[in-house]
């Protein structure tokens, strides 16, 4: 890896997701050795992947490079490759590019989509974790219109023209409602010679409200904005296969679609080498304790999704979100410092922020720890928080730019086909990986 030898603490970070970087922060010239290592030389702000997803934006606008972060750390190194394996008995990492090893470890490979062990579903279905994968949602909406106009079966341009979202969570929502709004004032226009009352926008859930996570009136609130925008909501209802056609359900309600987008659930990036129940939950999730510690292994850490630190407030482990990934990261920071230099480390306590999601123009929920509320504000104030929540000056302005711009116009000039999904023959609906 060409990593020099050092007399200083090493300290390897796996991932630079908002977790991993706000470790990296803290770090900053605390005379250490500290090393990087992601499969990305960017950061992904994911909050906005919907947006890059439906064009709103750009993918430049929400990814930010690892190494313009770092560039004023000392002895700060960042590497691009994958992690193949940890060895925490001979402290060491397993790279495409080669073994590193470590004083201390932290581990902050952040979570992928969770198909429940559906291999027929995630070969049919499309994920958005990834700015990628949101290129290749943009890519296949874009090209099913294009096709759709091509067909004079009208079977089969229904199917184009139905997306169906699985998973009535933030993404799912916010993903259902920026396709509505793509359909009511964009899409019809640049396809003149489609009917676009055959578009259909179906969001899936398998529980008995939208945004469960979140309180009763913001869910409501959620469904009835869906609702004004054309989005049909099928709640209780659970989807148990999808052959790249047709999506089944536990009960007789099926759909025809050539495009399922998969929100529905999330699991841990669990790496090679951390396994066995006492240290590893359900959800690929590694156990830790108050100081985001592994079980057993005092020196190496897990923050952020991957990690799941049990309380009475928390029995499963804190929300898979940004703020707790923030908030673990930066005080592991500075308890890697404590610990470095002999000093009692302070455990993690988790302070609520609130949370929000946005279903479209004018149209948001808000929930903070004693105020929840709905519409013109709440949607001011998501898109505040995310704006200041981006890094970088230029993302924030071009962002920004764009939603001033999209407010203005009604319009979305992301909708480019850049990079083409490849599918296989629309007669079965499946599609291959880039």
């Amino acid at each position: 890896m060409n990593i020099p030898k050092s007399t200083l603490p090493r300290v390897v970070i796996i991932g630079g997701g908002f977790a991993g970087l706000a470790v990296a922060k803290k770090l900053k010239n605390k005379n250490l050795q500290v090393v990087l290592l992601d499969k990305h030389n960017y950061h992904t702000f994911q909050p906005l992947l919907y947006q890059v997803a439906t064009g709103g934006l750009e993918a430049g606008s929400i990814a930010y490079p690892i190494r313009k972060v770092i560039q004023e750390y000392r002895d700060f190194y960042f590497r691009l490759t994958n992690v193949q394996e940890i060895d925490t008995q001979n402290q060491k990492v397993s790279t495409e590019i080669g073994d590193l090893s470590y004083d201390y470890l932290v581990i902050a490979t952040g979570s992928k989509t969770n198909f429940f062990g559906n291999k027929e579903i995630e070969r049919n279905s499309m994920s958005m974790k990834t700015i990628p994968q949101s290129l290749n949602i943009r890519s296949l909406i874009l090209e099913n219109f294009e096709q759709a106009v091509l067909t004079q079966d009208p079977t089969e341009q229904k199917a184009l023209m139905n997306f169906v979202l699985v998973g009535g969570g933030p993404t799912g929502v916010e993903l259902a409602g920026a396709l509505a709004e793509m359909k009511k004032a964009i899409l019809q226009k640049d396809y003149p010679d489609l009917d676009m009352g055959k578009m259909q926008i179906n969001l899936i859930q398998s529980g008995d409200r939208i945004l469960n996570t979140m309180s009763e009136e913001s869910s409501a609130a959620a469904h009835q904005f869906l609702e004004s925008l054309g989005v049909v909501i099928w709640k209780n209802v659970r989807v148990t296969n999808y052959d790249g056609r047709t999506i089944t359900t536990n009960s007789d309600l099926q759909f025809e679609t050539a495009t399922v987008i998969w929100t529905a659930g999330v699991q841990g990036a669990l790496l090679a080498g951390i396994k066995g129940s006492e240290l590893v939950d359900k959800a690929a999730r590694i156990r830790v304790n108050e100081f985001n510690q592994v079980r057993g292994l005092n020196n190496v850490f897990a923050i952020g999704d991957i990690a799941t630190m049990e309380s009475d407030l928390f029995p499963q482990g804190h929300p898979m979100m940004a703020q707790p990934a923030l908030q673990q990261g930066e005080l592991l920071g500075e308890n890697l410092v404590q610990l470095i230099h002999n000093k009692p480390m302070k455990a993690f306590e988790y302070n609520d922020k609130g949370s929000m999601a946005t279903i479209g123009r004018n149209k948001a929920v808000v929930d903070l720890p004693k105020y929840h509320f709905h519409g013109v504000f709440a949607w001011f104030v998501w898109m505040f928080v995310h704006l200041f929540a981006l890094i970088g000056f230029k993302n924030r302005a071009v962002v920004f730019l764009n939603w001033v711009y999209n407010y203005i116009r009604f319009d979305r000039e992301g909708r480019l086909i850049i990079r083409p999904y490849k599918k296989r023959s629309f007669t079965t609906f499946t599609t291959d990986e880039l």
